[in-house]
């Protein structure tokens, strides 16, 4: 038996910011984006791993009130799961980054006592980021 990740689910309060930072800040591609019901879900690969998708969706989304406005209270507080990626040049990433309305570096790149070098910060929706160098 094979098992393999196919993807992973990011909650966003503005899809649009939420596009303009995954496709056009860390370069993301879309591969599909649905409506139904007043809400967005915005699927997106990368180049690199086009296998596993990253799915963009609201809060309330396919949820009750009561779910969806708990969710939102989390991502508001920006405790909701990190999402990780790696870059093959992590400073310029995280310029772009820097440069991005709505999204905040929260560490510069360093190098890590767990063996990595990486950058954290959050994006448009508050959600941790971390990126390393790949």
């Amino acid at each position: 038996m094979t098992v393999s990740l196919s993807g992973v689910h990011v909650l966003v309060d503005d899809p649009d910011a939420a596009l303009a930072f995954y496709r056009d800040t860390l370069g993301l591609t879309v591969r599909n984006e649905v409506e139904h019901g007043g809400f967005r879900w915005i699927t997106l690969v990368t180049d690199s791993q086009p296998e596993v998708a990253i799915v963009l969706s609201q809060p309330h989304a396919g949820r009750s009130k009561e779910d969806g406005d708990a969710l939102a209270a989390l991502l508001a507080k920006g405790v909701l799961n990190m999402i990780q990626f790696r870059s093959g040049d992590l400073d310029a990433t995280v310029g772009k980054v820097a440069e991005t309305p709505g999204a905040e570096v929260l560490q510069e790149p360093a190098s890590q006592s767990w063996g990595v070098r990486d950058a954290a910060m959050r994006d448009p929706a508050g959600n941790l980021v971390r990126i390393e160098q790949g």
